[in-house]
């Protein structure tokens, strides 16, 4: 369901399409382990991707209807894949196509730079499930100012790919679906090309003077875990999506 494709720039790949790449707690505790593999098999760059037609339909909802606890499970599990890529000794970039939905969505939050196309949907819909998006929180409000990310995380609409890139989530916009995922790999080139010291103390710095801290983001997950199991959570997981990945 995840996989590395090790190299100078190396591809951390969600492989699940059937299901557009629908996540589950071991596809995102993967993610630390395979960036960390990634480095030291001598990547200087990760990009993650997904297969298929969308980057990320967000958590395996069915599977959340079907056990319980496994919505605790994912947004822990989300909480440490964001920061281990921002904490990871290289650079990464998220290839964004399609669609980044919910805790997809949530996974740009650990990008250096974000790829997507201009018709791309985004956006943490996850209000409308009981569930609060704060995990995410911290990062978005990073990205785009507390206003933009206020209003994202309460409104569920979805926008799109343009939209996001004016916001400051998506960093750069292409064309079509097809294109995302050649210049994410072409951004990341670019980076493994730069001098390996001068860029990773650069990253350490911006992340130490505008990364949320510590007990920021240990606050934003626990505002998240505090409504998990909850009466309206399992109501409207049910109602909603009692059928479906989502």
């Amino acid at each position: 369901m995840i996989r590395l494709e090790p190299g100078t720039v190396a591809a951390i790949v969600l492989d699940r399409p059937n299901q557009r790449n629908a996540l589950t707690p071991a596809m995102l505790r993967a993610i630390p382990e395979l960036a960390d593999e990634a480095v030291a098999q001598g990547a200087r760059a990760i990009v993650l991707r997904g297969e298929g037609r969308i980057f990320c339909a967000g958590f395996d909802l069915k599977g959340c209807v079907e056990d319980p606890r496994m919505m605790r499970d994912l947004l822990l599990a989300l909480a440490e894949a964001i920061r281990a890529l921002r904490q990871c000794p290289v650079p990464s970039v998220v290839a964004c196509h399609g669609a980044a939905i919910a805790g997809g969505c949530a996974l740009l939050g650990g990008a250096d730079v974000v790829v997507a196309n201009a018709d791309a949907k985004l956006g943490y819909p996850v209000v409308r499930l009981g569930v609060s998006p704060a995990v995410s929180g911290p990062y978005l409000r990073q990205s785009i100012g507390d206003g933009p990310a206020r209003a994202r995380m309460l409104d569920t609409e979805i926008i799109t790919g343009r939209r996001a890139n004016e916001l400051g989530l998506v960093h750069e916009v292409v064309g079509n679906v097809e294109e995302v995922g050649m210049r994410a790999m072409q951004i990341a080139q670019e980076l493994a090309d730069k001098p390996q010291s001068a860029l990773a103390a650069t990253r350490g710095w911006l992340t130490e003077i505008a990364g949320p801290g510590k007990p920021e983001s240990e606050r934003a997950l626990a505002v998240s875990l505090e409504l998990v199991g909850s009466s309206e959570e399992r109501e409207r997981l049910e109602a909603i999506w009692g059928a479906s990945d989502g």
